[in-house]
């Protein structure tokens, strides 16, 4: 880009002194996500009012600079990699949480909010935000907006998109514009506001999110249930369904992810375990508990090789630990984990686990595969030996028949991370001719410089 320097130094004679950075360490920290992916910026911007992201986008836009907007930098599919220099753009810094009403059910929060900052705030009012991924306490709002984020309990209260009632956008232009509300029902114009939850930055940058928050349930019980065989997990799956039971969660692993967590726990628990479930419930404690007993009955009938329970938060925490022990365990491997969180129909969930089956013994990559099987948006995590060429080789070819049989499913190829980078080789694929076409004209509608996120898979 020409003459960027003086550009820069330009914007930054009319921003806070303390919001513009140019060293070699902002420009490092803040040239990629968790993804492999980065690539340095020529600024980065630490915004922290919507009248710094207005003026930045304004003066991007008129010398047509790219922008990327940029949360809290968990991402897993190089979201925010400014692949094309530039700006980085930063709404971590805005952390308010401007209002919590027990009456309107309502938060209003800046971008910046970590998830797990704002459910815990909430909860001191007996009020609750659902939507959990599992990054929630590294993770912010803003990110899990741009991304649609879900977690474990989306079985049940949906995901982040559910719960956004209204957003404060700033365009590609600078301009500034209020959409939706903060009543939990408006049929007034175009369902605006949530157009931009799952963009990605590619359309407008949130600085305000009006979520909608529901009581917080009085009780959760949770039980943790160990199986010989996946195959019979899925099968007490379907059975607890068939029963008319909702959980607020239903987790499953498999035979490599419990190994790894085995070893890296020391449970004993998991020895000739090859299927894991978590069922959690919630709601008043004696529905519950009777839920919970039906729940125990049904998968009595399928011979367990062990059942644990848990009651209340404490309980119910125990039971989560070794479900967030997984992605660690399988780090412990020494494998490179190439992370995909495909999306199948639920009845499809045994077709998915055959089929990375046969990608491990096709390609001779181990597969280790757990999630949110409740909704059927599960984790295939290819374990890669990176130092071996030929696995790296190999691993390409399994990712490609990885989605190609996911999408033949009538899944998708991601549910909650979203498309980035890392997912842009089978944008094409998931998203054919008049369906991509139909996204270029919303993009080019709201960013017709394209200044915004560029790059990604949108170009």
């Amino acid at each position: 880009m020409k003459k960027i320097g003086p550009l820069l130094r330009r914007l930054a004679a009319q921003l806070p002194s303390d919001e513009f950075r140019m060293a070699d360490a902002d420009l490092i920290s803040h040239s990629g996500d968790k993804w492999f992916a980065s690539a340095r910026p020529d600024a980065v911007v630490l915004a922290r009012s919507t009248a710094t992201v207005s003026a930045v986008l304004a003066f991007a836009n008129r010398h047509g600079i790219p922008v990327t907007p940029r949360g809290a930098g968990h991402g897993y599919v190089g979201g925010c990699v400014p692949v094309q220099g530039g700006i980085v753009l930063s709404v971590a810094g805005m952390q308010q949480i401007r209002n919590v009403s027990r009456r309107d059910f309502v938060a209003v929060v800046e971008p910046g909010v970590l998830t797990a900052t704002l459910q815990a705030t909430v909860e001191r009012k007996r009020l609750y935000y659902p939507p959990d991924p599992a990054s929630r306490a590294d993770c912010s709002i803003g990110g899990n907006i741009a991304t649609n984020a879900g977690g474990p309990r989306c079985l049940k209260y949906g995901v982040t998109r559910d719960y956004v009632l209204g957003l404060e956008v700033v365009l590609a232009d600078g301009s500034v514009v209020p959409l939706g509300g903060r009543t939990h029902k408006n049929k007034t114009g175009f369902d605006l506001h949530r157009l931009f939850v799952g963009s990605e930055g590619m359309l407008g940058v949130v600085t305000s999110a009006n979520l909608k928050l529901l009581p917080l349930p009085p009780f959760r019980a949770c039980l943790g249930v160990g199986f010989d065989s996946m195959a019979t997990a899925i099968r007490a799956l379907d059975a607890v369904f068939a029963s008319g039971l909702l959980p607020s969660a239903l987790e499953l692993a498999d035979a490599f992810t419990l190994a790894a967590a085995r070893k890296r726990t020391g449970s004993e628990r998991l020895a000739g375990c090859d299927a894991h479930m978590i069922v959690e419930l919630d709601g008043q404690e004696r529905s519950v508990r009777s839920e919970l007993r039906a729940l125990q009955a049904i998968l009595a009938g399928f011979k367990p090789l062990f059942v644990d329970r848990g009651f209340g938060p404490a309980g119910c925490e125990k039971l989560w630990q070794l479900r967030r022990q997984f992605s660690y365990a399988l780090r412990d491997t020494g494998l490179t984990k190439l992370n995909e969180d495909v999306v199948v129909p639920r009845g499809s969930l045994a077709k998915l686990f055959r089929l990375a089956a046969s990608l491990q013994r096709k390609h001779g990559i181990q597969v280790a595969c757990f999630g949110h099987a409740g909704d059927g948006n599960i984790h295939v995590n290819l374990m890669v030996d990176w130092k071996d060429a030929g696995q790296r080789e190999r691993s390409e070819v399994a990712l490609d028949e990885l989605f190609t049989g996911v999408l033949a499913l009538g899944g998708s190829i991601t549910g909650e991370h979203g498309v980035g980078l890392a997912k842009k080789k089978w944008w094409p694929q998931a998203a054919p001719g008049p369906v991509d076409e139909l996204h270029r004209r919303v993009k080019a509608a709201l960013d017709p410089k394209g200044i915004l996120n560029p790059g990604k898979f949108l170009g």
